[in-house]
Formats: C-alpha cells, structure tokens, sequence
C-alpha cells in the first residue's frame, strides 16, 4: 500500500460506495495493514471484490537488504518496471528515519554520488512514494522522513508534496519531514510558499563556484550565490534553520581554506548569525574516482566552521554495508 488512490476512488464510486470507504481504506493502510483481509469493518464482499480490481501495492518488491546496524534497503519495481530504492535507518534514540527516493535515477549526474550513474527513468507518482514509507511501515511505527533518496524531488515537487500531505497519517509530521535539493532554486521558492512547515537541506559540497561546478553540473544554471539567497528567503519566510549536506571528499573540498570559504558563505557578507548548520558526510564509496577525508580532516574541518559561528555534526554513517549510505543508492540488484 498505498495502491493507485485515484483507482481506488473510482473504483468505490463505480460500486455506489460511499465517499467514507476510500477513508477507511487509507486509515487501515496508514496504521501498516498488510492488505484488504485485515480490514474488518469492510464488508466481506467488497474486500474480495477490491482484492480483484485494485492491487494494494503500487510498487513490487525485488530485494532486501540488511545492513549490521539495523538498516533496511528496499529495492523496488514499478509498473512501468522502473527500479528504485528506499531506506529504513533505525537510531538509538528510538527514531524510526525513513529515505524516500523521488525518482527512478536521477537527471542530475553530480559526480560523487551513484545514482546519477543510473538511466534517468521517470518521476515517481505520489502513491510510489507514499508507498516506500508504507512497506517499512506494516513492520514497525516511523517518525521522521527524509527526501534523499534517488533523485531531485524539486523536480517532482508536486508527486512529492501530495504524499507529504498523506505521511502525517503515518506518523511522520511535516516538521519531521526534510526534503533536500541540489539546489534547485524554482522548488525551493514553492518549497518557501507551502503551507506544510517541512525542513530544507541544501546539497551544497564546495563553497568555490568553480569546483562546485565540477562537482554539480547543476551550479553552472543555479549557481551558488543565489542558490544560498534563495535558502535565506526560504528561513526568513519558514524561520526553519536550514541543512547543509557537504560530503567530505579527501584533497578536493576537505582543505582549511576550504572551511574557511564555506563559513564565510554561510555566514554572508555580513558575517550575520548563520541560518544553516552543516551534516558533514563521510563520503561512501560508489565507484567514482574520490576518496573519503580522513576522520582527522573532518574533525579540523568542522572545528573551523564550529569557532566560525557556523553549527556542525558529522553524519553517523549507517548501511554501508549493504550500498545504502548516502550517495550509494544506485538499484544494483535491478540489473
């Protein structure tokens, strides 16, 4: 679940059913049912006769993968036989994280991460992507969502915003709920005008045009100085602090001058209180020509960024083991 939504309307409509049917549907799916049987304040009748006519999965199930620190990778098939995948990171805290992918691949090659190495397949319909949070769901209660996954969601940013709507039923408030861009600055400023008071992360990797640009093709359209603006404009709307993603790549963006740079653009020119706070990522192999920074060169870099005014963590890496890390997402099993 969730099955095509807009089938499932029409298909209640056609048998004179009621509007509230298709709502207790929804409910029984967003509390984890497994599937039409288990929802008993539905008539028999109509159960079997939904079971026949509208599949209660979207999407079809090719592989899973579990990861020695609880994580769970799910690979997925569309209709259309698209692959894509999706993360469930379990902490100690008792949080329950999902990592929803937007699209199958990703237009976007940016050169660190390996679902731009994919064919771009297609954008996700909403129901696809409810239904990523929906699998982990029938297995355990989620509470926070993160948009990371395969692709750019600005560039389905309506798929993306209709099952926003739907994952408070889940468990997952708006507020939990962080949807992260490389910097598309259209979705970002939609993003701004929504009502849903969700986060936004900023996949930002180089404070240098230039070698952002090598990194990110999408700077040389967007480029960052007003890609950072548009972030502002996103705080001063949403007075939501902002999150920085910047994969730390050994002897490319990990040099002191470097944080030095990323500071100074974070704090602007002048130099007010930083309305971002940089995830620092250790960068996960994918195949590409880079290196991860050594744990040394995180910690100086983030001390720099940390004296700067400029708040900092490093990400605790989790599912490496089994390529569901941050940029490793690349529906291996699919080929």
């Amino acid at each position: 679940m969730t099955m095509d939504l807009q089938l499932l309307e029409a298909t209640l409509n056609e048998k004179g059913e009621r509007g509230f049917r298709a709502r207790q549907v929804w409910a029984w799916a967003a509390r984890g049912a497994a599937g039409y049987e288990e929802m008993t304040n539905l008539p028999a009748a109509l159960r079997s006769s939904l079971e026949r006519e509208v599949p209660f999965s979207s999407l079809a199930l090719r592989n899973e993968a579990r990861s020695r620190d609880g994580t769970v990778k799910a690979l997925f098939e569309t209709a259309a036989g698209r692959p894509l995948e999706a993360v469930l990171m379990r902490f100690r805290d008792g949080r329950r994280s999902v990592c929803l992918s937007s699209q199958s691949g990703c237009p976007l090659t940016c050169a660190f991460c390996a679902t731009g190495e994919m064919r771009f397949g297609a954008n996700l319909s909403a129901s696809e992507i409810l239904d990523q949070a929906l699998y982990f769901r029938r297995s355990e209660p989620i509470d926070h969502c993160v948009f990371m996954g395969m692709g750019e969601p600005m560039l389905n940013l309506d798929a993306v915003l209709a099952a926003c709507e739907r994952l408070p039923d889940l468990g997952v408030s708006h507020r939990h709920t962080t949807i992260s861009t490389v910097g598309w600055i259209p979705g970002i400023e939609r993003l701004a005008e929504c009502d849903m008071p969700m986060r936004l992360a900023l996949s930002l990797h180089a404070a240098d045009e230039a070698l952002r640009s090598q990194l990110m093709g999408v700077n040389e359209r967007f480029p960052l100085a007003d890609v950072l603006q548009a972030c502002r404009d996103f705080y001063a709307r949403k007075r939501r602090r902002v999150f920085v993603e910047y994969v730390m790549l050994a002897g490319v963006n990990d040099r002191y001058e470097q944080a030095l740079a990323l500071a100074h653009a974070l704090r602007g020119p002048d130099g007010q209180q930083s309305i971002f706070k940089v995830n620092l990522i250790p960068y996960n192999a994918t195949g590409a020509r880079f290196r991860c920074s050594s744990r040394d060169s995180i910690a100086a870099f983030r001390a720099v960024l940390d004296a700067r005014g400029v708040p900092a963590t490093v990400r605790l890496t989790r599912g490496r083991d089994i390529d569901a890390a941050c940029g490793q997402l690349a529906a291996r099993a699919a080929a």
